[in-house]
């Protein structure tokens, strides 16, 4: 599995999602501009001991970070990307994941981009959230679609 972050703004948040990614073997991505710096003490504190494990790419931007896992998994990328958003596409709860999906969620003030969402729309997905909250913490979000993710118990 792998995980991209478009435009991370919060070091904590994206030391969160390394070790998540780091729990369950998945690699992780950082698409840049980046609102932080990989030595920033947040985000090591937030992954802890564990950043050692993190598998991560960083990328100047998503054709760069797309092309790299054009190469991976036995289908198009096209058909394995799930691009995050607050409030189109189907709930995570209907969605079928496959073990090479690539989960992508944008930065924490405003999302994907618009022309990265706009190339993909059958892709999107949802996590449902009541109405007049703006949106869940981006490393919350990346748990849940992880979680949803997994076919099964990935440590039995």
């Amino acid at each position: 599995m792998n995980v991209v972050l478009v435009h991370p703004e919060i070091p904590q948040n994206s030391g969160s999602v390394g070790r998540m990614t780091a729990a369950f073997g998945a690699r992780l991505h950082f698409v840049k501009p980046l609102g932080f710096s990989l030595e920033d003490r947040y985000l090591k504190r937030a992954g802890l001991d564990y950043w050692h494990l993190v598998d991560l790419t960083i990328h100047d931007d998503w054709k760069a970070c797309a092309e790299h896992l054009t190469g991976e998994g036995d289908r198009p990328i096209a058909d394995r990307v799930r691009l995050f958003t607050a409030r189109t596409g189907p709930s995570i709860r209907t969605v079928d994941f496959a073990p090479d999906d690539i989960l992508v969620f944008g930065c924490e003030s405003k999302g994907l981009p618009p022309e990265l969402l706009s190339t993909h729309p059958e892709r999107h997905v949802r996590i449902p959230i009541r109405e007049g909250v703006r949106s869940i913490n981006l490393a919350n979000a990346v748990s849940i679609a992880m979680y949803a993710a997994l076919d099964e118990d990935p440590f039995p």
